[in-house]
């Protein structure tokens, strides 16, 4: 009796361990799991508080272009470009800057810069967009997240940015509060093809993690 006992209490530890287990595999939580300890009241507690947790690591994308047309000026990260064409756009047309913001809302599931910022507003109208860079990062770190790697590509034929990407990079490192080593800006052409390749736009792609810190 005594044995059918013991086989009976340990099949409930496999069974309660193995449902936590698949559970916070499918949440991504370990690291919230302070203990295995098989009783089953407090695994199905501590079930509920892993599943409303944030998830310890966040991804976002962001992407935007604008034409780039006469009488405008041209900042790109922060940067104003000597340049014969300049952004079209409502704000400063810093696709660099709203990429980011972007990228950070989308992997905090939050509305995009449009809806936050919109075009139509008055408000923003040549809105320099590190306002836009800060309240992001304000988002971001009520949410309880740090940048843990942000990597930008710039799509433009003229003008060359080479020489301009530190100081791009450096203004995306002070504003997001962040080191060297966690952002990286690469810049290509478009090979000549569509508007961007004929220097009538230039766009931006940006891809974020963002860790529980």
């Amino acid at each position: 009796m005594l044995l059918l006992k013991f086989i009976a209490v340990n099949a409930l530890i496999i069974s309660v361990n193995t449902f936590s287990f698949k559970n916070n595999w499918k949440l991504g939580n370990f690291c919230s799991i302070k203990s295995r300890i098989p009783n089953l009241s407090t695994t199905t507690a501590l079930s509920a508080t892993v599943s409303e947790a944030e998830p310890l690591m966040r991804i976002g994308h962001g992407f935007d272009i604008h034409r780039l047309i006469e009488g405008t000026k041209l900042v790109i990260g922060g940067v104003e470009i000597p340049f014969h064409l300049g952004a079209d756009a409502h704000s400063d047309g810093d696709a660099l800057y709203h990429s980011v913001v972007d990228s950070i809302l989308g992997a905090l599931a939050l509305p995009d810069i449009g809806q936050l910022f919109p075009d139509n507003d008055p408000q923003w109208k040549g809105a320099d967009s590190s306002v836009f860079m800060k309240e992001a990062y304000k988002r971001m770190t009520e949410r309880g997240y740090k940048i843990g790697n942000l990597d930008v590509t710039l799509i433009l034929q003229t003008p060359k940015v080479k020489d301009i990407k530190p100081a791009m990079k450096q203004n995306l490192v002070s504003l997001l509060h962040t080191t060297d080593s966690r952002v990286n800006i690469k810049a290509r052409t478009h090979e000549k093809v569509d508007s961007i390749g004929e220097s009538r736009s230039y766009a931006c792609h940006v891809v974020v993690i963002l860790e529980k810190c």
